[in-house]
């Protein structure tokens, strides 16, 4: 997404200059920082795109840089950069306010189509009618078609697939799932969004067991990946 600013927060030198190499190369404008004090000083002081925030950093860790712009309002998509592959590290940082991760050692192809894909996103309203391979979604109209022809969801459904539609290429946790979704104040279990995923992915995959939509994060959630 040429023209776009990119803060990334990384202490590792050699990363840090190969992340920026490859991002100013597609034309990124970048910015670094090599610590958290520094990193959420940057990310307080101008308008940034995108941050990539590495979750180990000196001085001031990932998690409370995450914490702190988010309670500040600050709208930009983060990704967590993380050597950790804790179940409970990622989440963590997912409910703090991150919209995905990678964990290191990745491919910088990988990193760059997320970052494409959260930049793409940013700040579009969702459309009245969303399109993804055969089907259609019609927030407005509560609707959902396919070929043409209108695919009975229930209310549960619907939402999760609006909710997945409208945060497109977002690793969410189930817990993000259970509170949009079901609410805060309705005593459910994870399991009852696997429940309705399986029941959603029924209606809209072409094969459930192989799905091209709504993808399994193991061990995090899922996420609803364009074609």
């Amino acid at each position: 997404m040429k023209g776009n600013r990119i803060l990334i927060i990384e202490d590792d030198a050699a990363l840090l200059r190969g992340l920026k190499d490859n991002f100013a190369s597609r034309g990124y404008l970048v910015v670094t920082a090599t610590d958290g004090e520094s990193g959420l000083e940057k990310a307080l002081s101008a308008n940034h795109d995108l941050v990539l925030l590495d979750i180990m950093l000196p001085k001031i860790n990932g998690y409370e840089i995450c914490r702190a712009l988010r309670e500040r309002g600050l709208e930009a998509p983060i990704i967590m950069l993380t050597a950790k592959g804790q179940e409970e590290d990622i989440i963590l940082g997912l409910n703090l306010g991150a919209d995905d991760y990678v964990t290191k050692p990745f491919r910088i192809r990988e990193l760059l189509a997320r970052a494409e894909r959260l930049l793409k996103h940013r700040n579009v309203k969702p459309a009245e009618v969303f399109h993804f391979g055969d089907c259609q979604i019609d927030p407005a109209a509560h609707k959902l078609l396919r070929n043409g022809r209108e695919v009975e969801l229930t209310a549960k459904e619907f939402r999760l697939l609006e909710y997945f539609v409208s945060r497109r290429g977002r690793a969410l946790t189930r817990d993000d799932i259970l509170n949009a979704v079901w609410g805060h104040s309705v005593i459910v279990t994870a399991r009852s969004v696997d429940r309705c995923v399986t029941t959603l992915r029924a209606k809209i995959e072409k094969d459930p067991r192989r799905p091209q939509w709504i993808h399994t994060i193991r061990d995090i959630g899922y996420r609803f990946e364009e074609a």
